[in-house]
């Protein structure tokens, strides 16, 4: 009963102080935990179950409140709307919206086969299942890697068929015609073979890729496949991992970050040389926990952290140095966490939206999905 009290006590504490550290906030109740959170729009974005059996696969446009420019207060709409929806028959672990599209390619985790969709339109609001990719299989398609599933990349193609990048381990990634399934380009020459942790398509022929052990590799798709990939860092013996990544979409700055703090800035033309670094509030992963780290697409400097705990980070890279010391989150978003009568509540995805600075979505292993914009005057410096 005194648990009970606590917690309750904890979560108007909280409510209370939203008032304060949020310009927006809005919360909504899933059916089912989801790991996805991929926008399709600056207002809408899909969400879908990875529950063993049959899952749903939505569509939801943002709040108009939220979208609101001006007199917030005279749009009574606070909630999340289903504008599309679907079922899978599996999970649904790894979900990319192809840009340009009312295409998504999807993954259960578990194997290689892609699934597509098609996320409907203004005539139909039902989300189909319209086909599958089945990559070819490779020397290195054997052993424990295979039970990961595949990581998707998709990048904007205005001037030809839309292309997805996928891939298990580094030695793996291929590059896929959306349309036809055929394989367009494949890593052979590989020097190590390391479950991926982060794949990104940086144009329609440039690629990113980073294994949960720290290897990061670049590769040029327009390259025979037997050239070499570029080795831009390797991990180290003080870098313990999991390791994960991530490109800043309009510059050249990379960011990684690992379970045991260490989040390290550098250059993707000489990403060994650590431009800046700090070691970030972290804590034991949980079972099942995925670290995500991500740039702000809309707020320099800005990356959030997500995936060890039931809280998503806010950190300013700017004031970083080169010399590895503790930072403090400019915020904290602890709405999952006091908001679950869990305690073992972990966050399970975040996203910035593309355009507003502040806002980002966030899920958790609740089921719960928050919207949140959070006021610059609430940051903690250091």
């Amino acid at each position: 009963m005194c648990e009970d009290s606590d917690a309750e006590e904890a979560l108007d504490q909280w409510f209370i102080e939203s008032l304060k550290t949020y310009t927006d906030l809005h919360v909504y109740q899933l059916e089912n935990p989801t790991r996805v959170l991929e926008w399709t729009s600056g207002r809408t974005m899909c969400v879908a179950g990875f529950s063993a059996s049959k899952n749903e696969i939505l569509e939801l446009s943002l709040p108009l409140r939220l979208l609101a420019e001006q007199n917030k207060g005279l749009c009574a709409e606070r909630d999340f709307k289903v504008v599309h929806g679907g079922f899978s028959d599996g999970p649904i672990h790894e979900l990319k919206h192809v840009p340009g599209t009312r295409c998504g390619v999807s993954n259960d985790g578990h194997s290689s086969t892609l699934q597509l969709w098609d996320f409907g339109g203004d005539d139909t609001d039902v989300i189909r299942a319209t086909g599958q990719i089945q990559p070819k299989p490779t020397d290195t398609d054997s052993g424990p890697e295979q039970t990961r599933g595949r990581k998707i990349a998709a990048a904007d193609s205005p001037n030809s068929e839309p292309k997805i990048l996928h891939g298990a381990t580094t030695a793996d990634v291929q590059l896929t015609d959306v349309s036809t399934g055929q394989e367009l380009y494949r890593i052979k020459n590989s020097s190590s073979v390391e479950p991926l942790s982060s794949l990104q398509l940086l144009s329609s022929s440039l690629f990113v890729c980073g294994s949960v052990n720290g290897t990061v590799l670049e590769a040029d798709c327009r390259c025979p496949s037997s050239a070499p990939v570029r080795v831009l860092a390797r991990p180290r013996p003080s870098d313990p991992g999991p390791w994960s990544l991530h490109v800043h979409p309009s510059s050249s700055l990379v960011v990684r970050s690992s379970v045991s703090g260490r989040t390290l800035v550098s250059d993707l033309r000489g990403t060994d040389r650590r431009a800046a670094g700090a070691l970030v509030t972290s804590g034991a992963q949980k079972n099942g926990a995925e670290l995500k780290v991500s740039w702000a697409p809309a707020l320099q400097h800005h990356i959030a952290l997500s995936g060890v705990n039931g809280l998503v980070q806010i950190y300013d890279t700017s004031l970083w140095g080169a010399e590895l010391k503790p930072a403090h989150a400019q915020f904290e978003h602890k709405g999952h966490a006091v908001q679950s009568p869990e305690d073992d509540v972990i966050t399970t995805s975040h996203a910035w939206h593309p355009d507003r600075p502040r806002t980002l979505l966030s899920a958790a292993s609740d089921a719960s999905v928050h919207v949140w914009d959070w006021s610059g005057q609430s940051e903690s410096r250091e």
